[in-house]
């Protein structure tokens, strides 16, 4: 198996960003996207996956707000997995896994399909409070979510019970589950001859 490393990037008028990724790393992270917050939640979600992730912004439209710089990581993140992945031969292709922090649980399933969805469900929806340093919120990880799984061909689901009010006790567990889920995904099983789908193939 040849080594599973890519490198995205994505220049706009309003963000340029470049993403490096080693599928078959320790964890190891250099990540500055320009949210301090999401920086935290992917160092999170690369050691609980143990991939190796760098993450460099050169420009980002801040002085309007975090949804582009947001949005556009998601989007590359999820296009460097994909292209990092090839074929996707010998995959588990699918995984799932559970995470709590204080009273929150939040559980994920996902699968790499080739269709890529994204969908979650909280158990009470409370009102959760933005990041107080950072200003992040629950519709910037919905959409680093949705742009995430869309690019990658991935079918995410995410469950949070007992969603606390800080936004960082809400989402850390999420950010931990994805990693240990994705790691599962893309693991080579030796019984697997060739891609994981009736069909032959995964888009």
């Amino acid at each position: 198996m040849g080594k599973r490393v890519a490198i995205s990037e994505r220049k706009t008028k309003e963000t340029d960003i470049t993403v490096k990724l080693n599928i078959d790393g320790s964890g190891e992270v250099k990540i500055n996207s320009g949210i301090g917050f999401l920086d935290h939640m992917l160092e999170l979600f690369a050691f609980w996956g143990k991939f190796d992730l760098e993450v460099t912004t050169k420009e980002a439209d801040f002085k309007v707000d975090k949804h582009h710089a947001n949005e556009d990581l998601g989007i590359v993140l999820g296009q460097t997995f994909k292209k990092a992945l090839g074929d996707k031969a010998g995959i588990n292709r699918n995984g799932g896994a559970s995470f709590p922090m204080e009273n929150v649980t939040a559980s994920v399933s996902l699968d790499i399909s080739g269709r890529g969805s994204f969908k979650w469900a909280w158990e009470v929806m409370n009102v959760i409070d933005p990041d107080k340093k950072e200003g992040y919120e629950v519709k910037y990880a919905e959409h680093f979510f949705d742009a995430f799984a869309k690019q990658l061909g991935m079918n995410l689901n995410i469950k949070i019970e007992n969603p606390n009010p800080d936004l960082h006790t809400t989402l850390e567990p999420v950010f931990k589950a994805l990693g240990k889920a994705l790691c599962e995904a893309v693991q080579i099983d030796p019984r697997r001859k060739g891609v994981p789908s009736t069909k032959g193939v995964i888009d």
